[in-house]
Order: structure tokens, then C-alpha cells, then sequence
């Protein structure tokens, strides 16, 4: 948990992401032309699976406690589950299943339930969008249920499984102010399958005007684990039904390749390369006095800022309320901290207020237990005309000997009414935030 499709020619425009995949060999403009603005859900999975309505979300966090043998309630030693391990299948016993068989909607009842209202809305009557990433990452979960099909499980015995997010992809959102009393539906599927990892699409939109406007997409990586999450569990493999599922199918690989190449070409892990590297003398230029023999003297050019003064900091106690079905800490719960955190630094810095526009991909490495200190650090990493890169560092505090542990690092793309003031590194680690904060902010900016 720890450091994370449109009508029939729209499908693959909404689960593509720019920095995730390219699929130049087999894209064709009918098929592939898409813009960010496009997030509708396939028109030819929601045809075959109209039906498929799986109630509210707390209806589904219900279902899914009850397929999983768990219990309301908490306890300090949770259920053992040990005895369904001689239940995990082999990959031969599990039949094929098509993206529409996994397709499901679910509803965020806002319009009716006003207690809920007050969890979901802001002073403003809008929508706290870190509530909608923690649905969003619970309704992943449960299109993972859906796609699973156990033939040799006995009638009566509970699932043998365990799913834990992996990381969630790039995330856009569209110019819709969510509105914090009217409907929002989800909507999604399996896009893709590994062993034992399952790709999910999830979309949100909401009711205006008597009709669902777009509010934004993920793609969420999934790992199917065995029911103590002690290692590893086979999945159904996908069989398209139609064309359009297997043009999404044969992008899978292609998208964990991009991945794989991203991670490894990380600012932390390799150096800048010769453009960065002519952006870092210029930086030291404009902060270095070039009238004095001081070259440890730093100056601060007008209108900009410290990065070193541009940060927000919050420790937050996780308790039960915060756990997910398997007794740690829910990721969701992890991604509604980061964001509001971040949407704060982005306030205090801009002095107005701003709009999300953008979450980069967030990485999911370790468990986290629900009696964790979580410290998140919000930094302005990089401006540019009226936007606002933030990276949040997300640590677990070791309360016995004071060490910490980086778990999460979030990136997130914000906008102002107004220009900047712009934000200038003064070490060497803050070039390297600032540089990798710029990399954020051009692949934010750039069309899928």
C-alpha cells in the first residue's frame, strides 16, 4: 500500500496516459485521436453490462467483508484467514473473463444522504477530491472481485485472496466543479492482467443537469495476494470479447514496459541529462552574487521564493477508522492526506485559491500499520506562469527510535487566478526536487 474508456472509438484514448504508453505500431485515428478532455466509459462494455449496477459504495465495502469472511468491528489481533490457503487456485483452473464481465457502476448517494454530505464537502459546496480518491481506490479493489471467478472453490468457503494497490496512474481532471449534494458515479474494469496483477479503469462523473458530466479517470495497478498476504495469487487470465478489448489488451505490456523505463530514468537515480544540466548553471548564476569573492553567499533574485520556505508539514496519527480490510492502513486514506496537505501548501503559497489539475503516478511499497505516525511534507518544487508543482513526501515516523521511512512521494499539478511568485532551489537536493518537479509539471502539461 505504501512507498499509488468512452464510446466504442474512445476506449483506449481514456486508460492511455501520455508518460505510461505510446502505441504508435497499432494506433489509428478513428481509434486513437483522443484528448484529456475525453472520459466516458466504453460504450461497448456498458452496453453488454448495463445491468451490472453494484449498489452504493458502502453497499460494496459491505459485500466485499462479507465475501472475505471479515467482520465489523476491530481487533487488535485480526481473524486468522490461515485456513484458506489451501483454497489459492492454480492459473490452469481459472477460466478466461472478458473486460465487460468485470464491468460494474456504483453510486455515491450525496443528492440524498445529507450525513454523508458532510464527509464529502467542502465550505465551498464543493467536492473534497481526496474523499474521491479513497472511493476510487475501493472501487478498484472491487472490480478485481468481479473479474475473479473460482470454479473449484466450495460453496459456503471465502475468498482466498487478498488485493493491495500498486500504484495509480496518471490522473487528469476536467473543468467540472463537483458539486458536494448531488450524485457522483463510478464507473470501471480489469483493462489488463499479469499473473497476478490486474489493471483497473476507473472513471467519475456526476450528475448536473440531469445528465452525468465527466469528473476524471485512473487507472489503478492492482497485486493479487493469497488470504494472509504472504505471497503472490494467480488471477483469470483476459480473453477480449470484441475488438476494441483487444486493442486495450495489447497495450498492457506496453504500458508496464513505459513504467519500468520511467522509474529508471528518475532524477534519483540517474543524472540530469545536458539540458537539465545547462538549467542547473543557470540557476547557481541567478543565485550567486557575481560582484564578490563570497561563493558561498546565496542571493535571492525579486519576486521569487526559497524552496526551503515553501513547505507545509502535518504528523498525523493513523488509528482503526483508518485501516483497510486486511488491518493496515487503507492507500486511499493515504492519498486523501497527501492531497489536502498539498492543496493547502499550493493556498498558502499562491494566496488564492487554487485548482487541481493534475496527480502524477503514486507508488504504493510498503505496508503500513494503523498505529503509524505518517508525516507528510508538502514542497513547492517548481513554478511556472500561474501553476504550482508540489512534491509530498509522505514518512512513517518509528516512535520507539525517532528514524523515519520514506513510503510515498506524491506529485501534483496545481493552477492559480494569477501569476506565481516563482520558487528557487538553494542546495543541491532542492536542484534535483526542482528538477524532477519540472519533469512533473511538462509531463502534466503535455496532451494524452
Amino acid at each position: 500500500m505504501l512507498r499509488s474508456l468512452m464510446g466504442a472509438q474512445k476506449c483506449w484514448g481514456l486508460i492511455r496516459t501520455r508518460n505510461l504508453m505510446e502505441l504508435a505500431t497499432k494506433q489509428t485515428p478513428a481509434s486513437f485521436a483522443m484528448s484529456k478532455r475525453h472520459y466516458s466509459p466504453p460504450t461497448h462494455i456498458k452496453q453488454s453490462a448495463a445491468a451490472n449496477d453494484s449498489g452504493t459504495m458502502a453497499e460494496i465495502k459491505q459485500e466485499m467483508m462479507k465475501r472475505l469472511g471479515l467482520e465489523p468491528g476491530y481487533n487488535p489481533i485480526p481473524k486468522s484467514r490461515e485456513q484458506l490457503l489451501k483454497y489459492q487456485p492454480k492459473l490452469e483452473d481459472l477460466p478466461p473473463r472478458a473486460m465487460q464481465d468485470s464491468f460494474t457502476t456504483a453510486i455515491i448517494p450525496l443528492s440524498t444522504d445529507r450525513t454523508l454530505q458532510d464527509k464529502y464537502v467542502t465550505y465551498l459546496g464543493n467536492v473534497r477530491l481526496g474523499r474521491l480518491l479513497e472511493d476510487m481506490d475501493l472501487f478498484a479493489a472491487w472490480c478485481c472481485h468481479k473479474h475473479l471467478v473460482l470454479p473449484n472453490l466450495p460453496e459456503g468457503v471465502h475468498l482466498p485472496y487478498t488485493f493491495v494497490t500498486i500504484l495509480v496512474d496518471r490522473i487528469d481532471f476536467t473543468n467540472v466543479l463537483a458539486s458536494g449534494t448531488q450524485d457522483i458515479r463510478l464507473s470501471g474494469h480489469v483493462s489488463w492482467v499479469g499473473t497476478s496483477s490486474i489493471e483497473v479503469v476507473v472513471w467519475l462523473e456526476q450528475m448536473v443537469d440531469g445528465r452525468y458530466q465527466k469528473l476524471t479517470r485512473a487507472l489503478f495497478l492492482m497485486a493479487a495476494r493469497n488470504a494472509t498476504n504472504t505471497g503472490a495469487s494467480p488471477v483469470n487470465p483476459i480473453q477480449p470479447a470484441n475488438e476494441e478489448e483487444k486493442v486495450i489488451l495489447a497495450g498492457g505490456a506496453d504500458r508496464k514496459k513505459k513504467r519500468q523505463i520511467l522509474c529508471a530514468q528518475s532524477i534519483f537515480k540517474v543524472e540530469p541529462n545536458d539540458p537539465e544540466q545547462t538549467l542547473m548553471y543557470e540557476l547557481y548564476k541567478r543565485t550567486t552574487p557575481t560582484h564578490t569573492l563570497e561563493l558561498n553567499k546565496r542571493i535571492l533574485p525579486p519576486n521569487c521564493r526559497w524552496m526551503e520556505d515553501s513547505f507545509q508539514m502535518s504528523t498525523i496519527p493513523s488509528f482503526p477508522e483508518h485501516r483497510n480490510h486486511h488491518n493496515r492502513v487503507f492507500g486511499g486514506f493515504l492519498m486523501r492526506s497527501a492531497l489536502e496537505i498539498s492543496w493547502a501548501a499550493a493556498y498558502l503559497y499562491c494566496k488564492t485559491r487554487p485548482k487541481l489539475e493534475h496527480i502524477s503516478d503514486i507508488s504504493f511499497e510498503k505496508p503500513v500499520s494503523v498505529n503509524s505516525f505518517i508525516k507528510m511534507t508538502a514542497y513547492v518544487v517548481y513554478t511556472k506562469e500561474n501553476y504550482v508543482q508540489i512534491m509530498t513526501v509522505a514518512d512513517v515516523l518509528d516512535t520507539e527510535t525517532g528514524s523515519q521511512v520514506t513510503t510515498n512521494t506524491f506529485y501534483y499539478t496545481f493552477s492559480s487566478p494569477d501569476t506565481v511568485t516563482e520558487v528557487l532551489p538553494r542546495s543541491y537536493h532542492e536542484t534535483m526536487w526542482y528538477i524532477q518537479g519540472r519533469r512533473k509539471f511538462e509531463a502534466s502539461m503535455s496532451p494524452v
